[in-house]
């Protein structure tokens, strides 16, 4: 796993090879954010306490919660509902939703945006929950933590079946009051801009408007 910001060389890969890489990808971000979207600074809060081992800690729990919730039998509904209150737990989902929205938070009312967050929360919940079987027999380690300007950054290992252990980079702030998490990086792609990029694509095909987004969101995965 490449840390953020530095270069990854260039290397010829097969159609599988890339399909493989994409797929853990996308099933590893949707663990972060049912656990779980860094662009922007936080929102102010009170002075820095956390440490590595609170960070640490938070990401232990977080991953455990996923890890219960996979072996839980539950499918459909209620699994989502599931990932969601984890997601809520351990998240900060007001600074993702946020993030996610982009420039078109700026022109959103607080009722707006309130409205924004509770559907987004439940689009993440349901569009990553239905690929969770994928992570079945899956395992994380935590490895260790460092304090990285204003937050800490969490470095875990993921072991999935089948596949070779791979890095997830974790950032956790108590910024909003609370020990949270609010982006994860699995090699090289950021969970914050990613989900940007879509939100944004989603707005743009509803002309901008956000109360359309809004609505499509209540039911979209």
């Amino acid at each position: 796993m490449r840390k953020p910001g530095i270069p990854m060389p260039i290397l010829m890969e097969s159609p599988m090879h890339n399909e493989t890489r994409a797929t853990r990808r996308g099933v590893i971000l949707g663990a972060g954010a049912s656990a779980l979207v860094a662009l922007g600074p936080l929102r102010p809060g009170p002075a820095f306490a956390l440490d590595d081992a609170q960070a640490r800690a938070l990401i232990g729990q977080a991953v455990n919660d996923v890890n219960a919730a996979i072996d839980s039998g539950k499918s459909g509904a209620a699994l989502y509902a599931q990932f969601e209150a984890i997601f809520t737990k351990y998240a900060d989902v007001p600074t993702i939703a946020r993030s996610a929205l982009g420039v078109a938070a700026r022109q959103a009312s607080p009722g707006q945006m309130s409205a924004f967050t509770t559907a987004f929360r439940g689009y993440i919940s349901r569009k990553y929950g239905k690929r969770f079987n994928e992570f079945i027999g899956a395992r994380f380690e935590v490895e260790g933590a460092r304090k990285v300007k204003t937050f800490y950054e969490v470095k875990t290992v993921a072991h999935l079946r089948g596949q070779a252990p791979f890095e997830a980079l974790w950032h956790v702030s108590d910024k909003s009051g609370k020990n949270l998490f609010f982006n994860i990086i699995i090699e090289g792609v950021n969970m914050l801009a990613a989900e940007r990029t879509e939100i944004g694509a989603m707005l743009d095909a509803r002309r901008g408007s956000l109360d359309a987004l809004i609505a499509d969101l209540k039911t979209a995965s």
